[in-house]
């Protein structure tokens, strides 16, 4: 039998835009208050990519400092898998994109899981690094939310930021830490509380698309609420399971930023103390696909995940979708 290897996480890096856009600037553009998005997201603030930055400017920015964080140079990585809802166009990928402008010299594709979309492509390279295809993998989540939003909607632009993460993937012979399991789910039938319908082959774009709004993000909110507790919670359970673990065993759950009463219902259902969940959704809001690397960054960065600690990755996003991944760092 061929040896399996362990995937470990050998760099991080992240990156916002200089931008940042308070609640008081949205009161100056959509019926809201700073007390109501406070009150009911958590959020204070997003940053908003330029109109010259597109998705693989932000993934750019993330991959090199995950590269320095690694110790590697582009040369070095065998694959780029970028996770976006919000590529730089249709075709060619936003991963192609980002290969040429690191020069490197690898395959490279885009998938979309929506905000899942992070974890779903650290378990596709995770496959890769354990059968022992590939040494290096960069796994990028990177999105520009803020050209798909309808700023006249206060249900939905108030949440969302722009930003990118990114993580080095490497083979390691540690058995004693890196991924140790992951979970993935979809759903199709709860397809409609949370997509983007204008565009594709449903709906072509076209004067009448266009018209009616339909390639603006739209969110029924409070089903996402239920479905996104109930799946998160889940995914939590699944994953540590396979290793024999319970939820006292997690140092830090990381959860995707969608808004502070989720995780907050995610925390209660888990009966996880609440300074074990990392949250970031303050300064930056839900960014999609970037919003649980950028965290997982932040959160080694302060110390507040060291090495030899369990933890938990988790997300929920349209399609729908969810994941999780268990992580010994």
């Amino acid at each position: 039998m061929d040896k399996m290897y362990r995937a470990t996480i050998a760099g991080l890096g992240a990156y916002v835009p200089e931008r940042v856009m308070t609640n008081f600037d949205l009161e100056k553009i959509v019926d809201t208050s700073d007390e109501w998005i406070r009150t009911r997201t958590g959020i204070s603030t997003r940053h908003i990519a330029s109109d010259q930055q597109a998705s693989s400017d932000l993934a750019l920015e993330a991959s090199k400092e995950a590269l320095e964080n690694a110790g590697l140079k582009s040369k070095d990585i065998d694959l780029i898998i970028v996770a976006t809802i919000t590529p730089d166009m249709f075709f060619p990928s936003t991963a192609c994109a980002l290969q040429a402008k690191l020069g490197a010299q690898c395959g490279a594709f885009d998938m979309a899981a929506a905000c899942s979309g992070f974890p779903y492509a650290l378990s596709i390279a995770e496959g890769y690094i354990r059968s022992g295809i590939y040494k290096n993998i960069l796994v990028v989540g990177s999105e520009k939310l803020s050209g798909l939003m309808d700023w006249t909607d206060r249900s939905t632009c108030v949440l969302f930021g722009d930003g990118a993460g990114a993580a080095v993937v490497s083979r390691s012979e540690d058995a004693d830490s890196g991924i140790l399991a992951t979970c993935l789910g979809s759903d199709g039938n709860f397809g409609n509380i949370l997509q983007i319908p204008g565009g594709g082959s449903v709906h072509p774009t076209s004067k009448e698309t266009l018209a009616g709004g339909l390639h603006f993000l739209k969110m029924q909110g409070s089903e996402v609420f239920k479905v996104a507790v109930r799946t998160m919670d889940l995914a939590v359970r699944d994953v540590i399971a396979q290793k024999g673990l319970g939820v006292s065993d997690i140092d830090c759950l990381i959860p995707h930023q969608a808004n502070i009463r989720i995780l907050q219902a995610v925390g209660e259902r888990l009966e996880l103390p609440k300074e074990k969940i990392f949250i970031n959704v303050d300064r930056f809001g839900n960014m999609s696909s970037a919003s649980t690397v950028v965290a997982l960054y932040e959160a080694v960065k302060t110390g507040t995940v060291k090495k030899g600690d369990t933890v938990v990755l988790v997300a929920f996003g349209g399609g729908l979708t969810w994941a999780s991944t268990l992580i010994k760092w």
